[in-house]
């Protein structure tokens, strides 16, 4: 994979870290503190880390060189019309979880790509279909796995995601936490990639 620029991944994320190098790139993290990752409360599904990710960009834009195109992504999981953000702490992601079992929900990715010249925008969306998940399942992906560092208090590439996911209708990448075909995709189509 050859191309003009060096990429900036803007993430702590090692989800999000992991499928970027799937795609063969060299990249280098770069994670400013303290991004403001509020948006207007008009925004509705997709439009809400399409928002935010843009405005991830805009934090380092002032300090990015001509040869480098910096990539920002935020997910929100979204569910009857409202955002389930990273749980407060254990029965918050318990009641997360009671939510989501039995029931189909969306989750959305914002990703920018900017370089100094130009931005590329676009967001993704994938639902997830949950089974009916017991207490106790829900108790032990708790105690065993601390899904308190994601949206919607769970990974579905963790053992929930293997005993309760159902179905995924669009990218499971996506849910994991970086539509990475559709990055590729932008990456060829906007910025000339090989």
């Amino acid at each position: 994979m050859s191309s003009f620029y060096k990429y900036i991944l803007a993430s702590n994320s090692p989800r999000r870290r992991e499928l970027l190098a799937g795609l063969g790139l060299d990249f280098e993290v770069r994670v400013l503190p303290g991004i403001d990752e509020s948006y207007p409360s008009e925004l509705q599904g997709g439009d809400i880390p399409l928002y935010i990710s843009k405005e991830k960009a805009n934090a380092y834009v002032g300090q990015l060189r001509d040869d480098e195109l910096l990539i920002t992504a935020d997910t929100i999981v979204w569910l009857d019309g409202e955002v389930l953000e990273k749980p407060k702490d254990e029965a918050d992601a318990r009641r997360m979880l009671h939510e989501l079992s039995g029931r189909t929900h969306q989750v959305f990715t914002g990703v920018s790509l900017t370089t100094t010249t130009k931005q590329v925008s676009f967001s993704c969306r994938s639902d997830v279909t949950f089974c009916t998940l017991t207490d106790d399942e829900i108790d032990y992906y708790i105690s065993h796995y601390h899904p308190l560092d994601k949206a919607g208090a769970y990974g579905v590439q963790e053992w929930i995601g293997y005993v309760g996911v159902e179905r995924i209708e669009g990218s499971f990448f996506n849910v994991v936490g970086l539509p990475v075909q559709r990055l590729y995709q932008a990456l060829k189509q906007n910025f000339n990639i090989k």
